[in-house]
């Protein structure tokens, strides 16, 4: 006999286990979010440091090196070179414009007198375990977009989706460590690592800029934008000229305006850039009062210029302000992707050409030091011989890199400065002909090629003048040399596609080199248009020593690491170093009030200066303007 139960009873029997299978799966998510919470959980802090602990604590008012009491108000004009197509600063394609980081936020500020040190802005809190395999952003709620929306943990993954897959090249390659984000909340977002060896992650993640998801749905991102953006920062876009100027108003419901990290800052009321296509011009229309600031970058001007009258009446101040910033490395760039460049001796030969004591003497105005380093004006600078930690990294790498490096402190040739480069030259022939080069009438060639190179330029007789005796030079010894110049958007195009033969290339280097150096010397970023190792390096050797800056846990083991790579570098004689100066060189009308404490790691200009009213009122009496 068979047995059946009614239809309602086999239902209620089956939701019965339904119900049991749904509670068990419902424990187990339970348990799951209980084990995330537990292993992505610290405490949170205020600030993070590369090393030891931040020098302000959690309720600091202000930075030092700011005037909280700094009154509000007043424009300042600056220049700015070139022109501008774009206000998408975060992409390769288009000029973008002037001033574009008033606008956009991150999540933490830098302190400008602590080495490497990140606050809180968007970010309210951080928080970061003691390995540093993760780090997680805790938003502050008063965070908001200036069309009034809220900035979101959604708008901070997009972001960072967003950038890496469309920004500019380097995006990808500074957060390549990062396996997983998370938005565990919608005021919290996660980033988990894939490797705990990069131990700066926390704080590289720290400079993301969040940008409003909600704006930039149904806008191409990798295409230049023509309108204005939205952003979140102390400033707004109030007008602009595309190529000539643009400016920029002072949010009034600017959300960050009472935080600790910007009080005293943020000051004037409009800042404008004014562009000019020439320096000289402008400097012409600095004197009549067209602009108000000026950091002078060439010693020529400094020297001769600015002696006028405003400047002996004293309504213009003209000052040299000593800094300990890192001055990095400036130098001539072989493009070692050309086949003439990838002999390390015919590169010596050519270094010797550069006669930097004459050029700093007779075009200079003896105003810089010879680079010597590429962390210039740091402890990270390689100085005698190895040491026994830096030789711990060097030696299972002796087969790969040069034998100076083990043997000789790098010093750039140098000459009395009277003009005659006779002796170097001669180092440089005799490297040519050891390298199987030969001098015949004039032209110096090897297996039917002849040592030629141009040299792309897009400033033009600022970098000539002291081109043109080098290329002088290298004629002597049957090398030709030819400048051209090209128009900034050629420029960068062309050393987006590593276009070139040699340029003149500058490398920015913090106080805590980390996984940027891989862009400016790793084996992958060799191929990667846009990237800037615009030598070329592709050397396993370079990139182990680049892995161990990357992964250095202590500032001590920071600096050895460093200095290992800085002389692997040097000797690779991938670069002619030019010169640096230490100091800011700055020319402005005396319009303006300054903290009694200026920072150690920038100038303060213009976020922490003010317009004094009444200083003002004389320069526009001055300049004869109501």
């Amino acid at each position: 006999m068979s047995f059946r139960r009614p239809m309602n009873e086999l239902s209620k029997g089956n939701f019965k286990f339904i119900w049991v299978g749904v509670a068990a799966m419902l424990a187990t998510l339970a348990l799951d979010q209980a084990a995330f919470s537990q292993d992505f959980k610290a405490t949170p802090v205020h600030a993070i440091a590369m090393q030891g602990a931040p020098a302000y604590p959690a309720d600091f008012t202000h930075f030092e090196y700011t005037n909280p009491s700094a009154p509000k108000g007043g424009a300042i004009v600056m220049e700015s070179s070139g022109g501008f197509d774009n206000f998408n600063p975060f992409i390769l394609r288009g000029t973008a414009a002037e001033g574009l980081g008033l606008v956009f936020e991150t999540l933490l500020v830098a302190s400008d007198d602590e080495p490497v040190t990140k606050y809180g802005l968007i970010a309210e809190s951080i928080e970061v375990p003691e390995d540093r395999s993760w780090v997680a952003f805790n938003l502050n709620p008063k965070a908001t977009f200036q069309d009034g929306q809220p900035v979101t943990a959604e708008d901070v993954a997009w972001s960072f989706e967003t950038l890496k897959e469309k920004g500019a090249p380097f995006y990808a390659f500074y957060w390549g460590d990062v396996s997983e984000v998370r938005v565990t909340s919608p005021g919290r977002v996660l980033f988990i690592f894939g490797s705990t060896s990069n131990l700066e992650l926390p704080l590289i993640l720290g400079q993301l800029p969040i940008l409003p998801k909600h704006y930039w749905e149904g806008r191409a991102f990798d295409e230049p934008l023509d309108t204005i953006p939205v952003g979140s920062g102390p400033y707004k876009i109030d007008g602009f000229e595309f190529g000539r100027r643009i400016s920029y108003v002072r949010d009034p419901d600017y959300w960050g305006a009472d935080l600790a990290v910007s009080s005293g800052q943020n000051n004037a009321d409009t800042i404008t850039y004014e562009y000019f296509r020439d320096r000289d011009v402008a400097t012409e229309a600095f004197k009549a009062g067209a602009f108000d600031f000026r950091q002078e970058n060439s010693s020529k001007r400094w020297a001769t210029a600015y002696e006028f009258p405003a400047l002996k009446d004293g309504k213009v101040i003209k000052e040299v302000i000593p800094n300990d910033l890192s001055a990095g490395m400036q130098g001539l760039t072989f493009n070692i992707r050309k086949p003439i460049f990838q002999d390390r001796t015919v590169r010596e030969a050519i270094v010797n050409a550069f006669d930097f004591e004459w050029v700093n003497k007779t075009l200079m105005y003896d105003a810089y030091q010879r680079t010597e380093s590429f962390f210039e004006n740091t402890d990270l600078a390689s100085t005698g011989l190895p040491s026994a930690d830096e030789l711990k990294l060097l030696e299972p790498l002796r087969d790969q890199l040069p034998p100076e490096v083990f043997t000789a402190e790098y010093k750039a040739p140098t000459t009395d400065g009277s003009g005659n480069n006779r002796e170097n030259l001669r180092v440089g022939l005799k490297l040519l002909r050891d390298a199987g080069w030969s001098l015949t009438d004039g032209v110096m060639t090897k297996d039917g090629m002849t040592l030629a190179f141009e040299i792309l330029i897009t400033q033009g007789s600022a970098q000539e003048r002291i081109l043109n005796p080098f290329i002088a030079n290298l004629e002597k010894i049957g090398i030709k040399a030819t400048l051209r110049l090209v128009d900034p958007a050629q420029y960068q195009n062309r050393l987006r596609d590593f276009d070139y033969d040699m340029i003149v290339g500058l490398w920015g280097q913090s106080l805590s080199p980390g996984n940027e150096q891989r862009d400016f010397w790793g084996s992958e970023a060799a191929s990667r248009p846009g990237s800037r190792n615009y030598v070329g390096i592709q050397d396993p050797a370079i990139d182990r020593l680049i892995d161990h800056v990357v992964q250095a846990d202590s500032r001590e083991a920071l600096v050895t690491a460093t200095r290992a790579l800085d002389r692997a570098l040097l000797w690779g004689h991938y670069v002619i170093p030019q010169f640096h100066s230490g100091t800011f060189r700055v020319v402005f009308w005396d319009k303006f009030g300054q903290p009694k404490v200026a920072p150690k790691y920038g100038l303060g200009f213009p976020s922490t200066w003010w317009v004094d009213p009444e200083k003002a009122a004389a320069v526009r009496a001055y300049q004869g303007k109501k």
